[in-house]
């Protein structure tokens, strides 16, 4: 079967989106809603060129299999807006430390192992109340996402939030957004103060893809019939194994890795990807 090609933009489409899209030989067009269209057919490189300067993405999806049965997202810079650990190190006086480790790991410079050990030894002694207040004044969901979850539970797909972070915050987030499952990292905690360090075994770019397929295989689908959403470098396994992985304002490791890029539009996009209506969406 043919390719789709897909525009998703943040608001509604400008019509000289459209325009460049035809110019550029697109096939019969299809609005998804005020912010996506698909159209039957399309070069996606002479596309990308007319729609050069526009707020716009597009990107070309099979049209075989295209309803995914799984979504598997990231949580940091992709479901929520922040980094957490970053977040928690702004508190501990450590932010400009932590976060230029966060951000080498993030560009595939450091292991994530390794970074995530070095960021979190640095807050030594932080009290655990710190979550607490980091949670209910710096955490929040990305637009999009509620909707994205929601909409994929409705249609039977199972939703998993899986985080090389820690799972205080999943499991608020999950319950946030909707995800049926969360994983992530444990921080340690000694008489009310963080020790430094994390429980094993870490949860990082290996353990992302190894969820992955553990959660294809209890649902009995095959990774292809799984959607992944990613930031970072330790996104990449689990993005390229997925039947459709995408990059969401993400680093050059991880886009380039990834079947679709998501830079303008927000995580209801993954939803026009899939073909999804604007009347078979879940309200944020």
């Amino acid at each position: 079967m043919s390719d789709i090609l897909v525009l998703t933009a943040s608001g509604s489409l400008p019509e000289a989106a459209l325009e460049g899209a035809r110019a550029a030989g697109a096939g019969a067009m299809r609005r998804l809603s005020p912010d996506a269209v698909e159209f039957a057919a399309g070069d996606l490189a002479a596309a990308r060129k007319a729609l050069a300067g526009l707020p716009v993405d597009a990107n070309l999806v099979p049209a075989e299999g295209r309803r995914k049965k799984l979504l598997i997202a990231d949580m940091d810079s992709t479901i929520i807006g922040v980094e957490c650990i970053d977040e928690l190190a702004d508190f501990a006086g450590m932010r400009a430390a932590v976060s230029a480790i966060t951000e080498r790991a993030m560009r595939g410079e450091l292991e994530f192992e390794q970074a995530l050990n070095a960021r979190v030894a640095l807050m030594k002694g932080l009290p655990q109340s710190v979550l607490d207040e980091v949670y209910a004044s710096r955490i929040s969901l990305n637009p999009g996402a509620r909707t994205l979850v929601r909409t994929m539970n409705a249609a039977g797909a199972l939703t998993a939030l899986v985080s090389g972070g820690f799972s205080f915050f999943t499991e608020r987030v999950a319950a946030e957004a909707g995800f049926a499952v969360n994983r992530a990292n444990t921080l340690i905690f000694e008489d009310g103060r963080l020790t430094g360090a994390v429980a094993l075994p870490i949860l990082g770019r290996r353990a992302k893809l190894e969820a992955l397929n553990a959660l294809c295989a209890e649902a009995g689908i095959t990774p292809a019939e799984a959607i992944a959403v990613g930031d970072g470098a330790n996104d990449v396994d689990m993005v390229v194994a997925a039947g459709l992985g995408v990059a969401f304002r993400a680093k050059p490791v991880l886009e380039h890795a990834a079947d679709a890029a998501i830079r303008h539009g927000d995580l209801s996009a993954l939803l026009a990807l899939q073909g999804y209506t604007s009347a078979e969406r879940c309200a944020e």
